[in-house]
């Protein structure tokens, strides 16, 4: 029998019977309001803040406000299927969260990137693991379970230091490779800046480079005995720009599928499918890289067209299960969560991050059982979804 998300509702309203309230909250709104008074204000403002004057981070969630469902009734079907197939392996659903360079120091110990793994396990929505971690990799892919893991690569510079990265995250268990194209260069986010506020510059979320032989090599002394010279070695290779000449060498340098995160545009997608790429990852960083861009969601659309076929992965400005369901609608074959789930884990650690993830899923699924789409490929059907004025 095929999960049915939507019955976590009932076990909210069943413990609310015997006067049990939710440990957690269940919508985005109360997240981040109460997460806001638990961060340190260093760690808020880098999870919460964009780019510039955050126009392109509004706009991607005002966005899904432009795009509606269209319920079709006699179709309301008893169960929902709301499993995936990607890179060959069956996935109980389409969600995933997203590769956040603080997650770590999200959860109260530090060590959230662990916290996100063993959500992970417990409720089989894979997690995108970003380069910059708390832990090493080593440590969190075994903390995943049978939940497959994707492994987030900020290229260095250092070709042999890009080579160790990868062929520890295949060690590691990860099942995919998706290398992030946007952030050679960081953005303009005023939040931090007006806090002088850096966190990877000052140590943190350095433990893969920190455990890297081939990075450790580059320096004088130990991480521990002289942080701010490891950092600043971190600093100096941190940044490739990418071309597609790349491509190539990160292609034959892993048998893992590799996921190209950041394409926004049919041609570029095109090109990435015909280098070898084997799936396009649809994403302006949460609005956090680039200001004045259009919203992801907008471009979704025409990634999908062009991808023809070949999967594609989206993000940015996803609050709710409402929000998850309208990208599958656009065609997108994974959703990613982001800051949601950073607040999650802010309030709960690894208990907060499984409840926010199970909120999400029951949203969307109740949301497909009223409107009468009991598959995503219903959902995908023409007439299931319309632009709105």
């Amino acid at each position: 029998m095929v999960q049915q998300y939507g019955d976590f509702q009932l076990e909210i309203y069943r413990a609310g019977t015997e006067g049990i309230l939710p440990r957690y909250p269940v919508d985005f709104q109360t997240l981040e309001h109460r997460a806001a008074e638990m961060l340190p204000e260093w760690i808020l403002s880098y999870v919460a803040g964009g780019c510039g004057n955050e126009y392109t981070q509004r706009a991607n969630i005002a966005a899904f406000e432009k795009w509606g469902l269209i319920p079709r009734m006699f179709n309301g079907k008893y169960e929902r299927d709301l499993s995936i197939e990607l890179f060959g392996m069956h996935l109980p659903t389409p969600l995933f969260t997203v590769p956040i360079g603080v997650i770590g120091l999200c959860a109260q110990d530090f060590h959230g990137d662990l916290h996100v793994a063993r959500a992970a396990a417990r409720t089989g929505v894979p997690v995108v693991q970003s380069t910059l971690s708390t832990d090493p990799m080593e440590q969190l892919g075994p903390a995943l379970g049978n939940t497959p893991g994707f492994f987030q690569l900020y290229t260095p510079k250092d070709r042999d230091l890009a080579l160790s990265l990868i062929h520890r995250a295949e060690a590691a268990g990860y099942q995919a490779l998706v290398v992030t194209l946007d952030t050679w260069v960081t953005g303009w986010r005023p939040r931090d800046l007006n806090r002088a506020n850096f966190p990877q510059l000052r140590g943190y979320c350095l433990a893969n480079y920190f455990t890297d032989e081939n990075f450790l090599r580059r320096l004088a002394a130990k991480p521990e005995d002289d942080v701010s010279a490891a950092a600043a070695e971190w600093a100096s290779q941190f940044g490739y720009s990418l071309s597609w000449e790349d491509l190539q060498w990160i292609r034959e340098a892993t048998s893992l599928p590799v996921v190209l995160k950041g394409i926004n545009h049919p041609d570029d997608v095109r090109k990435a499918i015909d280098l070898g790429a084997d799936c396009i990852y649809c994403s302006n960083h949460g609005g956090r890289q680039a200001n004045g861009g259009l919203p992801a969601l907008e471009t979704l659309p025409d990634v999908v067209a062009a991808a023809d076929g070949t999967p594609v992965l989206f993000d940015s400005g996803v609050r709710s299960g409402t929000d998850v369901v309208k990208a599958l609608a656009l065609g997108a074959t994974a959703v990613g969560i982001g800051r949601s789930y950073a607040y999650a884990l802010a309030l709960g650690g690894e208990d907060g991050v499984v409840h926010h993830i199970r909120s999400i899923l029951a949203e969307a699924d109740l949301l497909m059982a009223i409107d009468g789409y009991p598959t995503i490929a219903d959902l995908r059907s023409e007439g299931a979804i319309r632009r709105m004025n």
